[in-house]
């Protein structure tokens, strides 16, 4: 038999580059999927993306306008960190993320519960 072990993450993909995802695979997916749970993150710091994510879909327009003029993903990055006045995190989770209203309402009702965790 044999044994397949985690491959150790490396300082070029950290966990903060590699947790967007995660969170992304989380939130996006359907309601019939069981979810992923991210045992790594505090319910603080998914609150904190999701409080960014939520600011940019206040002002959708000009995240989409910055998207658009971005030549590249750490330009965009910059740029909507500028615009919100968020952390790198938040701002690397609004580039990920599609901006529909099915994630939309998703994200609103995850934050929620986040806060009412919290609390407690």
């Amino acid at each position: 038999m044999t044994m397949t072990y985690a491959q150790p993450v490396t300082r070029r993909y950290g966990r903060s580059r590699l947790a967007v995802p995660t969170l992304w695979r989380q939130v996006i997916r359907k309601a019939d999927e069981t979810a992923v749970t991210e045992p790594d993150r505090s319910a603080h710091t998914q609150l904190e993306i999701y409080d960014g994510i939520l600011a940019a879909f206040e002002r959708r327009a000009e995240v989409l306008s910055v998207l658009k003029t971005s030549p590249d993903r750490q330009t965009a990055v910059r740029r909507l960190r500028e615009l919100l006045e968020v952390s790198h995190l938040q701002a690397t989770a609004i580039v990920d993320l599609p901006l529909t209203t099915a994630s939309h309402d998703r994200i609103a009702r995850r934050a929620a519960e986040l806060r009412a965790a919290l609390n407690r």
